[in-house]
């Protein structure tokens, strides 16, 4: 077997469990043990009743084309999971309960479970509002031992459980924070991969989409296993040299990339998905409403991460499903909700707006960290366009 050439890493991947519907579950703990399901436009929040009871909403009564965000592990039972629309999981789950995702709260306690690690490992990359790698490598605790010590801060911090897989590298961690959930812990070893890994669906390789699986399964590969025994020549005849090559790898469990401390995100995005497709003359106010929120959105994220943007685009996705996108550089970069709104706007005059639309997203990318800025204004005033 192929072994990561870098050696004596020992990297976790740390997975919270269930993320949003356990934090709902704090504040709903009668729901424990139920079907729940976070996600929707317009959802209603329970109602209290006179006696002190809630009244809570069925996935079954649902009207829309809202999402999944999240779902608790009773509801993953019957078939619904995170992604899936809202209206199919109601045939599958119709006595679910469904409640509206809270957002701030999701981001309060995902800052606390980090806190609450990075007292005890402070080498952490950053994956997410609900995952984290760290590195393990220079501290002395054994593995168990350390990985339940996270695990118990993190609860003490926060009231949640997560999942953490101990590894040589990211690759296998991020496979075995899934293999004990929800509350679990898992240390593989390169010597464990034949009984633990490779017996796994290929999918469970994160970067193997759905095209790639199916793709796969038409070669007669299901298993992780199946992929370690192909050869390389046939997975880069059939996907080229560069991913041929990465799914061999893979498959071996090499990887050699760091846990990176620090990230600085490309860009910054909101988007809307409508209830029903709006047209842009007929629906022209309500369009004009979400648009400018969103534009409003996509700075107060600028504002609280600490960035300007030098470029503003937009997206439209009309009622046919094809999407279009256009952006404009500025000449001055900026945060201001008001500046971010003009420049979508002349990104918006060059799309056609002769179909209905489903879909609106404002992006940020261009981006300058505000305190690189000191010796510069931020101007809000004269013209922002090259």
């Amino acid at each position: 077997m192929v072994q990561n050439h870098i050696p004596h890493r020992r990297i976790a991947h740390l997975d919270m469990d269930a993320f949003f519907a356990s934090v709902e579950l704090l504040t709903y703990p009668e729901l424990r043990g139920r079907a729940v399901v976070v996600g929707g436009r317009n959802t209603d929040r329970p109602i209290i009743l006179e006696d002190g009871n809630k009244c809570f909403a069925r996935l079954g009564d649902y009207v829309g084309r809202g999402v999944v965000t999240t779902s608790t592990y009773e509801a993953r039972e019957l078939g619904v999971f995170s992604g899936m629309g809202l209206m199919r999981s109601a045939k599958l789950a119709p006595d679910a309960i469904i409640l509206p995702a809270n957002f701030n709260e999701y981001r309060e306690k995902s800052r606390q479970f980090k806190e609450a690690v990075a007292s005890i490992a402070p080498k952490i990359e950053n994956r997410g509002i609900d995952e984290i790698f760290i590195d393990l490598t220079d501290l002395e605790e054994e593995s168990q031992s350390l990985a339940l010590r996270i695990k118990r801060a993190v609860f003490d911090a926060t009231g949640l459980t997560c999942s953490i897989g101990i590894t040589p590298n990211k690759l296998l961690s991020k496979i075995c924070s899934d293999l004990e959930k929800p509350d679990g812990v898992t240390i593989l070893h390169f010597e464990d991969m034949k009984e633990r890994v490779w017996p796994l669906s290929t999918k469970k390789i994160n970067g193997i989409g759905p095209k790639a699986f199916e793709k796969l399964k038409s070669l007669g590969i299901h298993t992780i296993g199946d992929l370690s025994k192909a050869s390389p020549q046939l997975l880069m005849r059939h996907f080229g040299n560069t991913t041929g090559e990465w799914l061999n790898r893979s498959a071996q469990g090499v990887d050699d990339r760091p846990v990176i401390l620090e990230s600085e995100p490309k860009s910054i995005s909101r988007e809307s998905t409508f209830e029903r497709d709006l047209h842009a003359k007929v629906d022209r106010d309500k369009l004009s409403e979400i648009f400018t929120d969103l534009c409003m959105r996509v700075s107060e994220d600028l504002k609280r991460k600490g960035y300007a943007c030098k470029t503003v685009g937009i997206k439209l996705r009309y009622s046919d499903f094809h999407s279009v996108t256009r952006d404009i550089t500025l000449s001055l970069p900026v945060t201001d909700g008001a500046n971010i709104r003009k420049a979508a706007g002349e990104c918006l005059k060059r799309i056609p707006l002769n179909q209905r639309i489903r879909l609106l997203g404002v992006r940020a990318s261009g981006l300058v960290r505000l305190a690189d800025l000191a010796n510069h204004t931020l101007s809000n005033q004269g013209d922002l366009f090259s």
